[in-house]
């Protein structure tokens, strides 16, 4: 490639990415979720230097004491410590990493897959798509809590096995999004010019539809990373995810639920974490959705 090609390339993608970040930025609640799930993720990757204390250690003196601005709280546990004398800031700062590694693996193992199933259920025979996708009907016919109990239940109680549950039951999404956008992409000119020209079947699959198919994808992906978080949460809060002492905040929530109303910072604190992170992904989702679909954009 030419030094003006790689120019013209260059500038073509500067172009781009200013646009797009001119159609997110007007959606001020998408970048004030991009500035938080920014923050979890700085947490979360420097957790080991920003946490006061390990998060598994105990100090038994000081069991169930109060957030510092409370009576008998002090600051060397600003959120307190839970009933075997664990930080809880620390705890919460370490439960970023679980939180953030659970949506990334989910959302990456369903992804794959349903892009996959997808493609071949967009561009196979009517037998073999028929059959993609009344599976994914049987899946999405089961409550999806319900479903990633059995299949826990079934594996295990662990975070790996409950990561495998809730990446079944965000698939079926992803088949069917990936399926529509494939059959509404193969009957324009480009895919039927690529098919003259001699494209095989795996070409037209992953260098001349997917590509066109990846904005709705993208932002199914930042809701899903959302669903993970709530679904492998609850997982652990029932005991089939994370186990003790994992600093998971699903578990946090399971190990304070019998303090609710003797410690409530145990209970609320990891609890916030979830929310809030959840609603920020969200938020962030509905502002990829405003830039990448160019029907919500204005001429």
């Amino acid at each position: 490639m030419s030094a003006t090609a790689t120019l013209t390339v260059t500038a073509d993608a500067r172009r781009e990415l200013r646009e797009f970040w001119f159609y997110f930025s007007e959606n001020r609640g998408a970048v004030a979720g991009f500035a938080v799930v920014l923050a979890v993720v700085l947490t979360a990757v420097f957790a080991d230097f920003i946490a006061p204390h390990s998060p598994v250690e105990q100090f038994r003196d000081h069991l169930l004491q109060p957030p510092a601005w409370q009576d008998g709280g002090s600051w060397t546990f600003p959120l307190g410590t839970d009933a075997v004398g664990r930080d809880m800031l620390s705890r919460l700062i370490h439960g970023s990493q679980y939180s953030l590694l659970i949506g990334c693996i989910v959302v990456v193992l369903s992804l794959t897959f349903g892009v996959l199933l997808g493609l071949v259920a967009g561009f196979s025979g009517r037998a073999v798509e028929t059959v993609i996708m009344r599976v994914m009907d049987v899946i999405l016919s089961f409550p999806s809590l319900l479903l990633a109990l059995v299949l826990v239940a079934i594996l295990g109680p662990s975070l790996g096995n409950a990561m495998i549950a809730v990446a079944v039951v965000i698939l079926p999404h992803f088949v069917r999004l990936t399926r529509a956008s494939v059959l509404a992409e193969r009957s324009r000119e480009y895919v039927t010019a690529s098919r003259v020209a001699g494209a095989g079947t795996p070409r037209l699959m992953f260098s001349t539809v997917l590509p066109n198919c990846m904005a709705p994808l993208i932002v199914q992906a930042t809701l899903s990373f959302s669903t993970a978080i709530l679904d492998a949460a609850a997982l652990g809060f029932l005991g089939m995810g994370a186990q003790p002492p994992t600093p998971e905040w699903g578990t946090l929530l399971a190990d304070s639920r019998d303090l609710i109303l003797r410690a409530w910072w145990v209970v609320t604190f990891p609890g916030l974490m979830i929310l809030v992170t959840v609603l920020s992904i969200n938020l962030m989702g509905d502002g990829l959705r405003d830039a990448l679909d160019p029907r919500l954009k204005r001429s």
